[in-house]
């Protein structure tokens, strides 16, 4: 019952992102309104984080298995895919390694931060 109860946190976590982005005339996908709303909840205390741990570790866990449909529609695409093959290989490289440094330089400063106001203290 426990696991029921986390999902269906999740779920309305996910469902009024949904809506939001119905309602609200801005180019922000739902599940970025869900993830803020959902760190808001956590962060405010408006439900704690035992809430949906069993249940966030577990859909974490199983995220790969989500990729396997993309990936097969990929491969059923490929007649089309062939002739922008290279353009989208080198545009994946590329952009996955600035997100790698964009998030590893934002890691980076959110430690150094994070120990300055310890010495501060």
């Amino acid at each position: 019952m426990k696991y029921i109860r986390q999902f269906a946190i999740i779920l309305t976590i996910s469902f009024l992102g949904e809506l939001l982005n119905q309602l609200l005339p801005l180019p922000v996908p739902a599940s970025i309104y869900g993830l803020v709303m959902m760190f808001v909840c956590l962060r405010t205390g408006i439900f704690p984080c035992e809430a949906v741990k069993e249940t966030g570790t577990f859909l974490i866990e199983i995220m790969p298995l989500m990729f396997i449909p993309a990936a097969v529609g990929l491969l059923t695409s490929w007649p089309r895919i062939r002739t922008i093959f290279v353009p989208c290989v080198v545009i994946t490289l590329v952009s996955t390694f600035a997100v790698m440094a964009v998030a590893g330089i934002t890691t980076q400063l959110v430690i150094r931060h994070g120990k300055e106001a310890e010495e501060d203290e």
